[in-house]
């Protein structure tokens, strides 16, 4: 099974926020190990980023590479057959991620090129994870 790292800033203030926090992650263990690991506002995420080849990273940014919901799913499940046994995300703060972090990354990530606030970035994170876990497995809901 997967081992899935977020790494994001700050904690989610707004309890709708975490409540649908909570209902993707409850989901996703059925697929995953999800581990959240929150930053201080402000805190640079590079050393929590892991070095180690076991574990494929992906920066989520703006300028990074768009992928359809499909697409997202194939390249999971590729990182999976590689024998990576941890993908770990990066979500940035109010200001994006630091150059330095991103270079410690294997693919940017753009989920639009439009901008959306960080805390509810975790929450369409999440949702798609669990979109693409369940198109790799072959479930409904993607339909």
């Amino acid at each position: 099974m997967l081992n899935v790292n977020i790494i994001c800033s700050g904690n989610l203030k707004e309890k709708y926020l975490r409540d649908a926090c909570a209902e993707y992650s409850k989901r996703l263990s059925a697929f995953c190990r999800l581990n959240i690991t929150e930053l201080k506002e402000g805190v640079d995420p590079s050393p929590y980023i892991p070095v180690s080849g076991h574990s494929y990273k992906i920066a989520l940014c703006v300028e990074g590479k768009e992928f359809s919901s499909e697409e997202f799913a194939e390249k999971i499940a590729d990182i999976q057959t590689r024998g990576c046994s941890e993908l770990c995300l990066v979500i940035g703060q109010f200001d994006g991620i630091p150059e330095n972090a991103k270079k410690l990354c294997d693919l940017r990530l753009s989920f639009s090129k439009m901008t959306f606030p960080h805390q509810l970035m975790r929450v369409i994170l999440l949702e798609q994870l669990y979109r693409a876990f369940t198109i790799i497995n072959g479930g409904k809901y993607h339909k």
